[in-house]
């Protein structure tokens, strides 16, 4: 599977990337066997770029990613986690985690963002991962805590990249006007953008996108099916978009678009995928794969033909910003 470099660094991440919330039981039950073998038929299908946090099953995402990679040559792959989100004994337990994850809720989540914070985070997660090293630490949701995300966990990060203790850093946030100033105002090397450059929200194309090019750094493409709107060929009332409800409108338009794509030989699963690489800032997309049948899936999606000319029609029809680039590198 083709590769790219996060720009100004070492770390090479293939084109589709495994998202590792899933197997944490994200909104229902994984078990062991099936998040391994997950983790299995992604390997054999060239993908070598993990990303994980403690955030995804208080941890079990990484036990169990770690599990899965650690029998693997550890100069083959790519691992990133999280920091922000302390893992710490839950005084008041009431069985199950309220944060979308089935397990029990034994340990809650601390926010975080300062120096010890940070250094105690990656230690955590190289316990639980069982791995000697992060490859790429993102600072984890940091939306009500810009200052101290800013001024103590990305200088801490930024001590610990120059150490060689891990290769890139950076943010990853459901917003994409924050994730500019992390480019533009700290040591960041990278974002990992959730949901706000895809069919649906181009919204990116204001903030973070032009600070990527303006600043010669990447972007990590995540939630490109804005929770589910996109990830069927055929949308259908009742589907989320943005971890909601749908309105009547955005289903429509999501129909208007999968219309298109058939009419390119394609499909709007496909062309969700591979949108968020028309920008030429983007190195990865990584998707939430949670079994071996979810993985041959996307993998085969990620492998489909999109047209070029799928943009231009769309960008034609209006059902996409007219500044979206026409080619990856290229000017609208």
């Amino acid at each position: 599977m083709r590769r790219r470099r996060v720009a100004g660094t070492s770390v090479e991440l293939t084109a589709l990337g495994f998202g590792a919330a899933v197997i944490g039981n994200l909104y229902r039950t994984t078990s062991a066997a099936d998040a391994s073998a997950a983790v299995d038929a992604a390997w054999d299908a060239g993908i070598r770029y993990f990303d994980t946090a403690p955030h995804y099953g208080l941890g079990l995402s990484e036990h169990r990613l770690g599990a899965a990679l650690r029998p693997r040559p550890r100069s083959e792959y790519v691992v990133s986690s999280k920091v922000g989100r302390l893992l710490v004994p839950n005084e008041r337990p009431r069985g199950i985690d309220r944060e979308g994850f089935v397990v029990r809720d034994d340990l809650r989540r601390q926010w975080d963002f300062s120096r010890d914070g940070v250094l105690r985070s990656v230690e955590d997660s190289l316990r639980r991962t069982g791995l000697d090293r992060l490859d790429v630490v993102y600072v984890h949701d940091p939306d009500d805590h810009w200052r101290q995300a800013a001024e103590e966990a990305m200088p801490a990060l930024a001590e610990l990249r120059g150490q060689g203790v891990v290769g890139a850093i950076g943010a990853g946030m459901n917003q994409s006007a924050m994730l500019a100033r992390f480019l533009r105002d700290t040591a960041a090397d990278v974002v990992m953008l959730a949901g706000r450059y895809t069919l649906l929200d181009q919204s990116a194309l204001d903030d973070v996108l032009p600070a990527a090019q303006e600043t010669g750094k990447s972007v990590v493409a995540v939630g490109v099916f804005n929770s589910g709107l996109l990830s069927r060929p055929w949308p259908v009332d009742g589907m989320t978009y943005d971890y909601q409800a749908a309105s009547p409108e955005l289903v429509a338009r999501a129909r208007t678009i999968a219309r298109v794509c058939e009419q390119h030989g394609t499909s709007l699963p496909a062309a969700a995928i591979a949108f968020p690489t028309t920008h030429p800032s983007t190195v990865n997309v990584t998707l939430g794969m949670r079994d071996r049948a979810q993985v041959a899936q996307n993998v085969a999606l990620h492998r489909s033909a999109v047209p070029q000319a799928l943009w231009d029609d769309l960008r034609g029809r209006g059902l996409i910003r007219q500044d979206v680039p026409t080619t990856a590198g290229g000017a609208p």
